[in-house]
This record gives structure tokens, C-alpha cells and sequence, in this order.
């Protein structure tokens, strides 16, 4: 099966629930505490909780641990339009992503990535020409995970193989997005 050779996931509402803005716009934010193992909560300042959406810790640790992901060099990057990029900062180094179905090893999703474009922007074209000067990955061997259509559309128009996963990053989004990214692509 072809495998894109860089992966990109949107934060906020693809990776975790709520916006960060939103907990802004409530009074909250940062400092961020973890719950548990911090494979699934962090509560912000005002105790509202940053839930770690669907399989997105299991995917993340996959890519970066799976020979199938690691054989080809594949890059993970967040693509994120977050306007508190520190916010999502501490959020990624508190979150904690684990092999599927297994709760060791944690490792932080901060720690996974390859790079990321998390800033606040008019749309995401500027995000993806950073990540393709970065990396020299042409376009058509990127996907692109995100919550919003609005997105979708644009970072299509660039040629990434993009995927609308409107209740976050779940297996079934994931596994759906790589076998339509491999009927477009074939054998390579």
C-alpha cells in the first residue's frame, strides 16, 4: 500500500476538544494539568477539561514507532491555525501518546513531531508552503488530517491528499484517509 511520506494533523477539534480559543474566550488557558496518565484529559486553569480526541495518541505514536511509517522516513508535522500557540505547546508536551491498546511507553506528542506550523493565519497555504520548503516533500506525498472544510479545500488545491475528520482523529477516519490516499497514489 503507498504511505504518504508526511503526515499533517490540525490541532484543535482534530487532535483535541475544545479550541483553544474557546478556552480563552471562557477565561481559561494555561497552566494546563494533566489527569490521569495524560493519555486523555488535561484540565486548564479554570479545571475545563482538553480532551486527547478518538485513536490521535495511538496514530501519533504509530507513525514514529511502526516499521512501516519508520522504513520510509515519514514525517509528522501539526498544521494549526491555534491563535495561543503556546497554549498548544503545553498542550502537546503534557498530552501522552502510547502504543495502541497498551498503556507504556508515554511519550509526549511534543516529542513525536518532525516540525509544525502552529500560528495564527488567514488559511493554511502558508502552513503547507513552510512544511514543503522544510522537508522538499512534494505536496502529492503529504496528507492532511483536519476538522474543518474550509481547510480541506484550500490545502487541497495544493495537491495534498486531505481528510475531513469532523469528530477528530478516530481509526476509522485514519484507516479510511490511508486506503483513499492509496487508491489515488498506487503501487509506488
Amino acid at each position: 500500500m503507498a504511505l504518504p511520506k508526511l503526515v499533517a494533523l490540525d490541532l484543535d477539534d482534530t487532535v483535541w476538544h475544545p479550541d483553544m480559543y474557546d478556552l480563552y474566550g471562557r477565561g481559561g488557558g494555561t497552566p494546563f494539568h494533566v489527569q490521569g496518565d495524560g493519555t486523555h484529559y488535561l484540565t486548564d486553569k479554570r479545571g475545563e477539561q482538553v480532551e486527547l480526541l478518538g485513536a490521535a495518541g495511538h496514530i501519533i505514536y504509530e507513525i514514529k514507532h511502526d516499521a512501516k511509517w519508520t522504513s520510509q522516513d515519514t514525517k509528522l508535522v501539526w498544521v494549526s491555525m491555534c491563535d495561543q500557540p503556546e497554549w498548544a505547546d503545553e498542550c502537546l508536551s503534557k498530552f501522552m501518546a502510547t502504543p495502541d491498546g497498551k498503556p507504556e511507553p508515554r511519550v509526549p506528542l511534543r516529542n513525536l513531531a518532525d516540525g509544525g506550523e502552529v500560528y495564527d493565519g488567514d488559511t493554511k497555504h502558508e502552513h503547507f508552503r513552510n512544511v514543503h520548503r522544510q522537508f522538499s516533500i512534494p505536496y502529492e506525498e503529504m496528507i492532511f488530517f483536519d476538522n474543518q472544510m474550509n481547510n480541506i479545500h484550500t490545502v487541497s488545491r495544493l495537491g495534498v491528499h486531505c481528510v475531513h475528520c469532523p469528530d477528530g482523529l478516530t481509526r476509522s477516519v485514519w484507516v479510511e484517509g490511508l486506503e483513499e490516499y492509496a487508491r489515488t497514489h498506487g503501487a509506488r
